[in-house]
């Protein structure tokens, strides 16, 4: 199957009812896990460019969006659904892929966190750099955990005082990876620097050569 996968921009509203459609019949499926969303809300995400959406022709199959909390120094890429007929084909990886790189550029400074049960999501999760921590590492913000109260587990939530759940919660600040790579790179220069050296000492080498060949060609030695 072929679909396309782009960030959203306010022509994209249309598909904000089935999405949601599709967040709420997932998580009856599960019986756990995804939050219940409005469309009204969805909508907002699409038109701030907040959103990544995957399309097969006229038809939404993926979408994943973006929040900021706690004065923009948390992100969170939520609501990542998959289409039924779409699932097992790389697109939720994709997504997670496109999202993480739309939150980068618009929130370089900040942390990207997320909470899921989907062991799947986690190894996307942990591929794109996230790092497992306990809920105390997390946002305080209480509007992001407020977004956990149509939750079938939010009980567990609140009887442990927001300390755990049946979620994971995962962690990727933008400053180490961009500090991560900044060395790798770093690295790679320096053995391309060492690979010209070597390079130009053996051309030396060589050219010290040279003189002493041509001197035999000439001589007959």
């Amino acid at each position: 199957m072929h679909f396309n996968i782009t960030v959203t921009n306010k022509s994209h509203e249309k598909y904000a009812d089935f999405i949601c459609e599709l967040m709420e019949k997932a998580a009856k499926v599960r019986g756990t896990g995804i939050a219940k969303r409005k469309p009204e809300y969805i909508k907002q995400k699409m038109a701030q460019g907040r959103a990544v959406i995957a399309l097969d022709k006229d038809i939404a199959v993926g979408f994943c969006y973006i929040e900021s909390w706690g004065g923009k120094k948390y992100v969170s890429n939520s609501g990542l659904i998959i289409h039924p007929d779409y699932r097992k084909q790389g697109l939720a990886k994709a997504i997670k892929k496109e999202i993480f790189e739309l939150s980068k550029n618009k929130f370089p400074d900040a942390k990207l966190f997320g909470i899921t049960t989907s062991m799947a999501v986690m190894k996307i999760n942990s591929d794109l750099g996230y790092k497992p921590v306990a809920f105390s590492e997390l946002t305080t913000d209480e509007d992001f955990w407020k977004g956990c109260q149509n939750c079938t587990n939010y009980d567990v939530l609140q009887r442990t005082n927001k300390t755990m759940c049946l979620c994971t919660g995962m962690v990727c600040d933008f400053k180490e990876t961009k500090t991560n790579q900044v060395t790798e790179d770093k690295k790679s220069w320096d053995k391309f620097i060492q690979f010209l050296k070597h390079r130009k000492k053996r051309i030396q080498e060589k050219a010290k050569l040279f003189p002493k060949l041509l001197k035999r060609i000439n001589y007959g030695k």
